[in-house]
This record gives structure tokens, sequence and C-alpha cells, in this order.
């Protein structure tokens, strides 16, 4: 939570400082942004993992939660019994309420600092998705090249053949002809060595995985079996 972006919303002075200086109390606190109902502009904001929204003037707590991109993280600290909460719970069932009691700025750390890990841990999976996705197309292309292996090798065989052949014969090339073929030919001796570096690359991955797999099955049977 040390690293953690927190904005407290509120019209209320004495919420906002009795809020801070508890969470700065604490041997992690966040950083701390205060705004109130006025000054607060969701796409000019300061950056937050977690917005807590305390008492605002009445009517604004509607037009603030709209403004709040859905996947925000929020902590509405007001009274159970305000005329709006009603209302406000049946349009954002996920909404978090912290009825303002006298225990409220204890709770609100607690539920906070719990909300903050959920955040934390859902930013990772979803970078986690992202990277498997990822990972998942360069397996694809690396398996569409070990099929084309073999036809890209053919197609470089013949054409070095044939460049060569032309080399045999320079006296029925003019000069410009035959830097070209020259260039043809040093260009695909380059792409068969990239080739030949490729089937090398995956041959010893090929062993290392079977080195894993062997060294796990060796493990697994050297376990002492339950009875």
């Amino acid at each position: 939570m040390r690293h953690a972006n927190v904005v407290i919303l509120t019209d209320d002075s004495e919420f906002a400082r009795l809020l801070t200086a508890c969470w700065q109390a604490e041997r992690q606190a966040p950083n701390i942004a205060v705004l109130n109902s006025d000054s607060w502009h969701e796409p000019n904001a300061p950056a937050h993992d977690l917005v807590v929204v305390g008492p605002v003037r009445e009517g604004k707590i509607t037009s603030v939660l709209q403004s709040l991109e859905p996947a925000t993280v929020v902590l509405l600290c007001i009274p159970a019994d305000s005329q709006e909460f009603g209302q406000l719970r049946a349009q954002y069932p996920r909404l978090l309420h912290i009825p303002l009691r006298e225990d409220w700025a204890q709770t609100l750390l607690l539920v906070a600092g719990e909300s903050l890990r959920r955040a934390k841990a859902l930013q990772i999976a979803r970078q986690a998705e992202r990277n498997a996705a990822k990972n998942e197309n360069h397996a694809t292309l690396g398996r569409y090249m070990l099929e084309m292996r073999h036809s890209v090798n053919n197609a470089l065989t013949s054409v070095l053949g044939n460049a060569e052949l032309l080399l045999l014969e320079p006296g029925q090339l003019s000069a410009q002809s035959l830097a070209q073929i020259k260039t043809m030919h040093s260009m695909a001796l380059r792409i068969n060595e990239v080739m030949q570096r490729f089937s090398s690359l995956a041959s010893e991955m090929q062993e290392a995985e079977n080195a894993s797999q062997a060294e796990t099955e060796e493990t697994a049977a050297s376990s002492p079996r339950r009875l």
C-alpha cells in the first residue's frame, strides 16, 4: 500500500484531515490527494488506485460516481440514513459503503487496504493474461516457422544452386547482371545461416524441454508414496 495512490473526495475538511492523519500514522501510508466536489474532474484527477468519497454537498454524490470509471475502486463514507444512499445502493451494487459512526476511520482503513490488495491482484492477473496471449501468438508464429522450415530451405537451395550455375559462366553476363547475381547469392547464404540457427535453436529448446520433463518424472518416481 506504500506506493498506492488515494484520492479523498469530500467537502468536509474535518473528514479529510482526520482520515489523512489516520493513514499517515500507519507504517505504510499511501500517497494521498484531497479534493472537493467543485475541483473534481475525473479526466484531470490525480492518479488514483482508490477513491474515498466522504460527505459532499447534497446532490453531488451521484454526479461524482457517474464520472468515475467502472473499474475504479470506490469507498463511500456517508451516514447510512442518507436519502441518497438507498438509490445509490440500487444503482451501484458493487459500491463499498462505510457508515459514518464512531469507528468509521479504522474500518475504512481496513477495507481500503483489502480493496487495494485486491485491485493489485486483479491488475497482476490481467497483465499475466496479456502476457500469456502475447506468448501464445509468438508460439503460433514459432510453430508456423518450424512447419515452413523445410519449404524455405528447399527454396534457398534452388536459389543458391541457380546463382552458382550462373556464376560458373561469368563471360555470358554483363557486369551489372554479374553484380546482381553475386548479391542474390550472398543474401541467400545469409538467409540460409539464419534458418540454420533457427533449426539449431529449435533443437536446443526441444532438448531442454525433454530434460525438464525427464527430471520431473524422475522426481515424481523417487518421491515416497503415501499408503
